[in-house]
């Protein structure tokens, strides 16, 4: 990320979820109507003229020929952790921590989470902008909200205050790709040190993405795009090697799809091709904390 700018990754994120705020309330995966709000003039425009079908469908063709797959995958993505937040607070989560918050407008937009403590944690930057948006959607901050800002390669959690007493839910979304493998492993430390019946929901990228990217397809221009504006990925899972890495954390896996698994679950007559390297997980910790 450059040091004086907010994550552009995180204004594509609001763009999609913006972009579904406009279809209809009946065919929308979920509803956010806070995302316009983060978006520049120009997206700003382009959202409010995607009501007519015919320049929508041209926007969804712009960006699949950009970005191949990452619409269809980032709106899938959106509501399946989504529903495995809401999974883990009927099993009695008492607190959210959101790493790396970016854009995400959860804390504000799902009523499951109202009355729920939510921490979220973002780089000084980003954190700043989606601050002085929220504030002014809702003419203050939300009281069950507290914002943090980290820089995660530079700076570790132990910076500031967590309550791991309670059951607590962990959302590291759109986050692992960019770290290095120290912080990835001081993070799910972090994880694990939280009571019995908490989780870590989290996305990560295939790590052959990064070393042999031309077997997925779009992701050789997506590299090489994401180098331009600084926001290059540097992190991967390989899938079948998760669970162990996990366990030496005292965190067992519970779920594990790639793109192509959660836009077929969600939006199967809207799929695209493209972003199959990009996986969402879902683990648990239901043992005693784990300490570093």
């Amino acid at each position: 990320m450059k040091a004086t700018a907010a994550s552009k990754t995180a204004q594509y994120m609001a763009l999609f979820r913006a972009l579904e705020y406009v279809r209809p309330a009946y065919q929308r995966l979920f509803t956010d109507p806070y995302a316009f709000s983060f978006l520049s003039g120009g997206l700003k425009m382009a959202t409010r003229l995607s009501g007519i079908p015919f320049v929508r469908n041209t926007i969804r063709g712009i960006i699949q020929r950009k970005i191949p797959g990452a619409y269809s995958s980032g709106l899938a993505r959106t509501r399946y952790i989504d529903d495995l937040l809401e999974s883990t607070v009927r099993q009695g989560v008492q607190q959210v921590i959101i790493l790396g918050a970016g854009f995400d407008t959860r804390g504000v937009r799902l009523p499951f989470l109202q009355q729920l403590k939510v921490i979220e944690v973002d780089h000084p930057n980003t954190a700043r902008e989606k601050m002085a948006v929220i504030a002014r959607c809702l003419g203050k901050l939300p009281e069950n909200i507290t914002y943090y800002q980290l820089d995660f390669n530079v700076q570790t959690l132990d910076a500031f205050s967590f309550d791991f007493s309670i059951p607590t839910t962990i959302i590291w979304e759109g986050v692992t790709n960019y770290l290095d493998a120290t912080a990835i492993d001081a993070t799910f430390a972090f994880a694990s040190r939280f009571a019995p019946g908490s989780f870590v929901i989290f996305t990560y990228v295939h790590k052959g993405v990064l070393n042999t990217p031309e077997q997925f397809f779009g992701a050789e221009k997506l590299l090489k795009d994401l180098e331009q504006i600084e926001e290059r990925w540097t992190f991967g899972f390989e899938p079948e090697q998760l669970p162990a890495y996990l366990a030496k954390y005292h965190l067992q896996l519970k779920e594990d799809l790639g793109a192509a698994d959660y836009r077929r679950q969600y939006m199967p007559e809207r799929a695209e091709k493209g972003y199959e390297f990009y996986r969402v997980a879902m683990a648990a910790n239901s043992i005693l904390p784990f300490h570093t």
